[in-house]
C-alpha cells in the first residue's frame, strides 16, 4: 500500500467487512505498484458484500464521503482525508461478467470468490489481490512472476480478453509506456490482430488512454507500440502516415523524429500534444527534387489536421485552441534570427499569448539532431528570443496593444458596411503599431493611412464607401 494511512484504513474496513461475514481484498493495479514501489491514491479493493451492504458497511467506517461509482456495476466509492492528503476507495462486488462482443454495455453478474474475480481481470499482473488481515497474496495466474520478468500477459486467451473489452487493448500499450514492461508475443499478436474491436469503443475513453500515454516518463515506447501494433491505424491514422514520410537522404522518417520530439518536450498534455501533431502536415506538402524534399506550409495544413483529430477524439475545446495554435506556430518560433525587428517579435509574443513558453520548449524539442554543436546553437536560439520576449514585455503589455481604429470608427469614417475590408485594414494598422512606426493613440494618422489604402484599392470591397 502507498502509505500507513492507507494500511491503517484498509485494516479498519476489513474488520468492520469481517465482523459482517464479509470478505474485503486489495485488488489489480493496487497490489501491483505496492509491488513495484509506486505510491497511489487510488486503492482497489473487491468484496463478497454487495453495493447495498458495501454502502452500510463503509458508513460504519466513518469516510469523509461515500459516492456510487457504478452500483448497478458493483462499485461504491469512498474519500478519506481531504486536500492533498484524501485517499480514494473503491470497493466492488465480486464480479463474473458476461461479455456480448462489440458491445458497449457488458451484463454484470455478481460472483462469490475473489478467485472467480481475477479471472475476468485483463492481465496477470493485475489479477492479483492482498488479503488484507493475513497480507497473503493470491495470484492464481502467475501475477508475480511476470511482474519480476516486467511482462504483460493477458489473463487465459487474449482474444477472448480483448473481445470482453476492446480499451484493453490500448491499456496494454499504456501500461508498457507507464512501467516501461514489455508485452510477451502472444499477447502482442492478439492486439495486433484484435485492434479493429477499438472501433466499438468511444472516444472518451480512448483519449484517456492516449493522454496516459503521453505523460507517461518516456512517451515514445508507447506512441510506436500504437503504430506497431495497428491500434493508431484505428485511432490515430494521420500519425501511421508519418512513417512513411522522409525528411530526406541520411534523415530520420518523420515519425521518428516525432517521438524524439515528444519524448524531450516537458511532461504535460498541451505540451505533449503539440510535440505529437506539430509535423503532422508533412505528408500531405511533401514536396521532392532528387535527393531535396521539403514541406511547404505544413505548419498550416498541420494546425488544421491537429484540430480535426482533436475534435474527433473529444479533447476538450480550451486544450484543443492551445495545442492547434501551437502547432501552426512553430515554424515561426524555429526561423527566428537575430535580425528580427521587435514588431515580428512582439507580433509572435501576440500570437502565442500566455503559451509562449511552451511555444519555445517545443522549438527547442524539435531539434533531435545527435550533433552536440547543432542542440547548443538551438538551445541558444531560443534563450535569445525568450530574452527579447521578456526585454519587451517588461516595457508593455503585448497583449493589451490594438488598432488606433476599430470596426465602428472605419464605419462611420467610410460609410461602408461590415465586412473584410474593416479586417484587413484593423490588420495594417495593428502591424504598424507593433513594428513601433504608428502610436496606438495616433488615431489622425490612423485615419490618413486608413484612407491611402482604401483610395489605392488594398482594402477589397468597402460597399458603400465614400472615400473622398
Amino acid at each position: 500500500m502507498p502509505t500507513d494511512n492507507a494500511d491503517t484504513i484498509c485494516r479498519q474496513l476489513a474488520d468492520v467487512f469481517s465482523s459482517h461475514g464479509e470478505s474485503l481484498y486489495v485488488v489489480g493495479g493496487s497490489v501491483r505498484d505496492a509491488i513495484l514501489g509506486r505510491e497511489t491514491k487510488d486503492i482497489d479493493l473487491a468484496t463478497s458484500a454487495t453495493p447495498d451492504e458495501i454502502k452500510r458497511l463503509l458508513a460504519a467506517a466513518e469516510p469523509d464521503s461515500i459516492y456510487d461509482v457504478g452500483e448497478k456495476y458493483g462499485t461504491i466509492g469512498a474519500i478519506f482525508g481531504d486536500g492533498d492528503d484524501a485517499l480514494r476507495f473503491e470497493i466492488t462486488t465480486f464480479r463474473s461478467e458476461k461479455y456480448t462482443p462489440r458491445s458497449r454495455r457488458p451484463e454484470v453478474r455478481f460472483g462469490t470468490s475473489i478467485e472467480g474475480d481475477l479471472s475476468r481481470r485483463d492481465f496477470t499482473m493485475n489479477a492479483l489481490a492482498r488479503d488484507i488481515r493475513t497480507g497473503r497474496i493470491i495470484d492464481p495466474f502467475g501475477g508475480l512472476d511476470d511482474i519480476a520478468r516486467r511482462t504483460i500477459r493477458a489473463v487465459g486467451n487474449p482474444d477472448e480478453r480483448f473481445a470482453e473489452d476492446p480499451l484493453r487493448l490500448l491499456r496494454a500499450v499504456r501500461f508498457a509506456s507507464e512501467l516501461q514492461f514489455q508485452i510477451e508475443p502472444r499477447t502482442r499478436a492478439a492486439i495486433a490482430r484484435d485492434a479493429p474491436g477499438l472501433a466499438d469503443i468511444s472516444r472518451e475513453r480512448i483519449l484517456e488512454e492516449i493522454n496516459r500515454i503521453l505523460l507517461s516518463p518516456v512517451p515514445s515506447v508507447g506512441l510506436r507500440l500504437l503504430v506497431d501494433l495497428n491500434l493508431a491505424q484505428q485511432v490515430l491514422p494521420e500519425v501511421v502516415a508519418l512513417r512513411t514520410t522522409s525528411q530526406g537522404r541520411r534523415s530520420k522518417d518523420v515519425l521518428a523524429h516525432t517521438l524524439m520530439v515528444v519524448d524531450r518536450s516537458p511532461r504535460d498534455l498541451v505540451s505533449r500534444w503539440s510535440a505529437l501533431l506539430h509535423d503532422i502536415g508533412k505528408p500531405a506538402t511533401l514536396v521532392t527534387d532528387g535527393d531535396d524534399v521539403a514541406f511547404p506550409g505544413h505548419d498550416a495544413v498541420g494546425e488544421r489536421l491537429a484540430r480535426d483529430i482533436l475534435t474527433r477524439l473529444r479533447l476538450d475545446v480550451r486544450s484543443t485552441e492551445r495545442i492547434t495554435k501551437l502547432v501552426g506556430l512553430h515554424m515561426r518560433a524555429n526561423q527566428y534570427e537575430d535580425e528580427w525587428t521587435d514588431g515580428a517579435v512582439r507580433r509572435l509574443m501576440r500570437e502565442a499569448g500566455e503559451d509562449l513558453p511552451l511555444l519555445l520548449g517545443l522549438s527547442l524539442a524539435d531539434v533531435t539532431s545527435y550533433r552536440e554543436a547543432k542542440q547548443r546553437a538551438a538551445a541558444a536560439r531560443v534563450r535569445r528570443l525568450k530574452a527579447r520576449a521578456d526585454a519587451i514585455a517588461e516595457q508593455e503589455n503585448v497583449q493589451a496593444i490594438k488598432s488606433p481604429l476599430d470596426g465602428n470608427d472605419l464605419m462611420e469614417l467610410f460609410g461602408g458596411k461590415p465586412g473584410p475590408w474593416i479586417g484587413r485594414i484593423k490588420d495594417h494598422l495593428l502591424g504598424l503599431v507593433l513594428e513601433g512606426s504608428l502610436h496606438q493613440n495616433d488615431r489622425e494618422r490612423a485615419v490618413e493611412i486608413a484612407r491611402e489604402l482604401v483610395a489605392g484599392g488594398e482594402t477589397g470591397a468597402v460597399g458603400g464607401a465614400n472615400s473622398s
